[in-house]
């Protein structure tokens, strides 16, 4: 099987060259057109002919396919469905906010983590996402829209400490000045509490957001909500977090999914108040997306439990529900097309 050429770094490909009799300057020259977009080695009009023949013949330049589109008529939110090179399906959603433009990426073709109101875990993990599909995501959601992305969250489809190695060398790729040179302050990346993970991006001390989804701060309702808290209990994961501030100096955002009558009450909040102790964090109340195939419903004590969290010195918001009419919730679009099978178009 051919190597894939845009999950290369700069230096890898500075060695291809010269393996090839290749001046230097040309692996910045072909690293230009990876990160442009280039869907074809032919696109690359200022390499010679017989050296583009050799980068076809040697390495494997794959492209995501848009397989439909949704743009919200509320707030212009755009959801795109993406088809891969084996035929499955990927989602990244475009938000425009006042500061710029945020692209939700997928880290996974589905996700093992199984979270109880996550449309993504419908189905399991089919596979990891290479760091050029990661990529993509981003350049070709620039392309479509015609909008510069300023700011990238990883997100969407997927648990991203779950295919680790793929999304550091995804960061590496989109940090790169030559390439799109997105800074790591710029990038968020969520887990739903893969210690291990935390760790070690704690020990690469590198400047991104981590978001931790919490959705619960007791072990009985997280392990019904998350069953990864049966692996690390919510013990284990503020002591990670903890750790990871101690390490890093980088405020820890926690996403907190509000349902009714599961993790809305006072007493959890009071015990966010307490895990948090110590250590600056942001809880980010997430207003919940109603998916049909879940039990689970929107919480309707959302501001009181906010207001319970501020009271007591926590920084919380409400984060804007964006794209409530095109199937906001991730992993929503991908099943829909699953379910028409016609290679999960």
């Amino acid at each position: 099987m051919r190597e894939d050429i845009r999950s290369m770094t700069l230096e890898e490909l500075a060695a291809a060259m010269g393996e090839l009799g290749e001046p230097a300057f040309r692996a910045k020259q072909v690293f230009a057109w990876l990160h442009r977009g280039a869907g074809s080695f032919a696109e690359m009009s200022d390499i010679s002919k017989p050296l583009r023949q050799q980068l076809a013949q040697r390495w494997e330049l794959s492209a995501l396919r848009e397989a439909r589109k949704q743009v919200s008529q509320v707030d212009g939110t755009t959801k795109y469905l993406w088809e891969l090179s084996d035929g499955n399906c990927i989602e990244t959603v475009l938000m425009r906010y006042r500061h710029g433009n945020t692209v939700c990426i997928s880290s996974q073709v589905g996700c093992r983590m199984g979270c109880a109101f996550c449309a993504s875990t419908l189905g399991g993990k089919v596979r990891d996402l290479r760091p050029s599909e990661m990529l993509e995501q981003v350049l070709f959601t620039q392309a479509g829209s015609g909008l510069e992305v300023s700011n990238i969250v990883l997100m969407g489809i997927g648990e991203p400490m779950d295919n680790l190695d793929n999304v550091l060398r995804f960061l590496e790729l989109v940090n790169h000045p030559q390439g799109l040179n997105i800074g790591m302050r710029h990038i968020s990346l969520s887990t739903c509490g893969v210690i291990p993970g935390i760790r070690r991006l704690a020990e690469l001390e590198l400047q991104l957001t981590l978001s931790v989804s919490l959705h619960a701060p007791d072990n009985e309702t997280r392990s019904r909500l998350m069953p990864v808290n049966k692996a690390y209990s919510v013990e284990e994961l503020f002591a990670a977090c903890h750790d990871y501030f101690r390490k890093t100096g980088r405020r820890i955002s926690f996403e907190y999914a509000m349902i009714d009558g599961v993790n809305d009450a006072d007493w959890q909040a009071d015990l966010i108040v307490e895990k948090l102790r110590g250590m600056p964090g942001h809880v980010n109340l997430i207003p919940l997306n109603d998916v049909a195939e879940s039990p689970l419903k929107p919480s309707r004590r959302t501001r009181r439990f906010q207001q319970r969290l501020e009271g007591r010195g926590v920084t919380a918001t409400v984060r804007r529900s964006l794209g409530g009419d095109i199937d906001a919730s991730c992993g929503q679009l991908r099943r829909k097309a699953m379910e028409t099978g016609r290679k999960g178009l």
